[in-house]
């Protein structure tokens, strides 16, 4: 009676979890096509009429354009960066290497309203806030770790014997990295960079202390919209964040592979 209950109570309670995780999502989707001018569940009949509406918003636009920016330069730089950290801290015994995965951690021990505000001094020093690239910068130091983790993770499937080959048979030392070396961990490099993409969009503490009104991200003018009253298209904004995770999860199991992945997170 035991072994068949266990089986039983851990399927109820992965429902319950998979039913929690996504019941806020099914709510701010159904709300987001209600035809009322307030925020109701369930909404107030159906409607588009609030996507439409966002489209018509220039700042909304701006503001999502300013986000994908800062997306996109946090990837580029996370990509060099966090692929050679995490070969080196995986392949070399370097001095100091138990400090350097302890300072790894500092962003999440830290708050990100520290960091923000660190980030605000040190920019403001160099003369480089009022621009959205140092906000792509910032997102870059603080979740970089996320990037060395997932290369690191391929890094520990790579056969050193691989590597071996190539230099045995005459490659150069940039000759095996490009040719063995980086085709073997891309699917690290891909998973990393799809998820430093969706955080640096979605970030909003570290954004909030480093933009102005002529560079206010997606999630800040979110904030700010909230703090007087809570429309429809807000729902509607936090659906476009959804389309994001879901394009990017689709985009990692098109270049990557979902199982590929899964395995590399088990082991």
């Amino acid at each position: 009676m035991k072994r068949g209950l266990l089986p039983l109570l851990l399927g109820l309670v992965t429902i319950l979890d998979v039913v929690f995780l996504a019941l806020p999502t099914l709510v701010v989707l159904a709300a987001s096509f209600t035809a009322g001018n307030i925020v109701t569940f369930p909404p107030q009949g159906w409607s588009l009429r609030w996507y439409a509406d966002l489209v018509q918003k220039p700042e909304f636009l701006e503001a999502l354009g300013r986000s994908l920016e800062v997306g996109v330069v946090c990837t580029a730089l996370a990509i060099p960066a966090g692929t050679l950290a995490a070969l080196a801290l995986a392949r070399f015994r370097l001095r100091g290497a138990a400090f350097l995965q302890i300072y790894l951690l500092l962003p999440f021990t830290i708050p990100l309203v520290v960091s923000g505000v660190g980030l605000m001094l040190v920019f403001g020093r160099l003369g480089w806030l009022g621009s959205i690239w140092p906000v792509g910068v910032a997102c870059c130091v603080v979740n970089l770790p996320f990037m060395i983790w997932a290369v690191a993770a391929a890094v520990n499937h790579l056969d050193p014997d691989l590597e071996n080959a190539a230099w045995n048979c005459g490659a150069p030392p940039a000759h095996a990295f490009f040719t063995v070396t980086l085709p073997a961990v891309m699917p690290g490099i891909v998973t990393g960079a799809l998820v430093m993409f969706i955080l640096a969009v979605n970030e909003f503490l570290v954004s909030l202390m480093l933009v102005d009104a002529r560079t206010v991200t997606l999630p800040v003018l979110v904030y700010n919209a909230i703090r007087s009253i809570i429309t429809p298209d807000l729902a509607a904004v936090s659906v476009v964040y959804v389309v994001l995770a879901l394009a990017a999860i689709a985009a990692l199991d098109r270049l990557v592979g979902l199982e590929i992945f899964l395995k590399s997170k088990q082991s």
